[in-house]
């Protein structure tokens, strides 16, 4: 996630400069054959164009952010389960027991395990190396067997509050409120999963694309009369917004790509990571900071 205080419009040109030259080639060869062979241009279909595409792109723009936003408040709802979670085990268990001590980290470490491998995965990465530095080698061997780590991980999360709860260290009561926290959890990765695996639909991405680049290639021949010599200038700016749009929702449309526009997921592990082992009393690492004006 971008946290700087200016835009980064050289970014921005970096990946669009390609398509900005043909766009101002074509401007230039618009205006040099207007003044060579003159003629008239209507400008109200143009106009007509324009706002049609600007429709367009809003619409896109305001779907691809709601799911950015909609990924922001899952990994919100999932800082505040840990949270909950690491509170009700570590309130509920006995501190006079020794075996319930290494439970509570236990379940400490797996939860931190559990989101540092949804992260990765969502990301499409291999969540090996977190798992084995939070659990090691033969801790995380389960969980790395099956398709999907996180989701085992949670699994044997219930699965170990259920065995502390036949052992008679909390009672069924304290057991339903640790799972209905676990629930909560679950739906937070489902929604995620949902945003991940569901592209925009295809009318979104396509059409708004098509009727920009159409806008850029009658833009000139529409602005050529009035701007005369500045069209070039002038119809490459007015591309250059639309093809803006265009890129504000394809940067924003999959909030889990690990790319600079995504949802800070390594600072939000690591915040859960920090308040977790401070809360059974060990070291923890330090958060982290943006880099370059990035918070990843």
């Amino acid at each position: 996630m971008i946290v700087g205080p200016a835009p980064r419009i050289r970014q921005t040109l970096y990946s669009a400069w390609r398509i900005l030259a043909v766009l101002f080639v074509w401007d230039l060869a618009v205006t040099v054959f207007y003044f060579v062979v003159p003629f008239k241009a209507p400008a109200l279909p143009i106009t007509l164009l324009g706002t049609a595409v600007a429709l367009f792109i809003g619409f896109r723009d305001t779907s691809a952010y709601q799911r950015w936003w909609e990924g922001r408040i899952l990994w919100g709802a999932m800082i505040n389960a840990s949270r909950s979670l690491t509170r009700g085990v570590i309130a509920f268990l006995p501190d006079d027991h020794a075996g319930a001590l290494s439970i509570k980290r236990i379940l400490v470490l797996r939860q931190i395990a559990y989101v540092q491998a949804l992260r990765r995965q969502l990301r499409r990465e291999d969540p090996a190396p977190e798992i084995h530095r939070l659990l090691g080698e033969e801790g995380g061997r389960d969980a790395l067997a099956r398709a999907n780590p996180a989701n085992a991980l949670l699994e044997g999360n219930a699965r170990l509050i259920a065995t502390v709860c036949r052992e008679g260290l909390i009672d069924t009561i304290q057991q339903t409120q640790l799972e209905a926290v676990l629930v909560d959890v679950a739906n937070a990765q489902g929604g995620m999963e949902r945003l991940k695996n569901t592209p925009l639909p295809a009318q979104y991405r396509s059409f708004p694309a098509f009727f920009t680049r159409m806008l850029c290639i009658f833009a000139p021949i529409g602005m050529v009369e009035s701007l005369g010599w500045a069209t070039p200038i002038g119809s490459s700016v007015a591309g250059f917004m639309f093809l803006v749009g265009l890129q504000i929702a394809d940067d924003l449309v999959d909030p889990f790509a690990g790319t600079v526009h995504d949802v800070p997921l390594t600072a939000m592990c690591r915040t859960i990571e920090i308040d977790l082992l401070q809360s059974i009393g060990e070291e923890a690492p330090p958060p982290l900071v943006p880099v370059k004006g990035v918070l990843w």
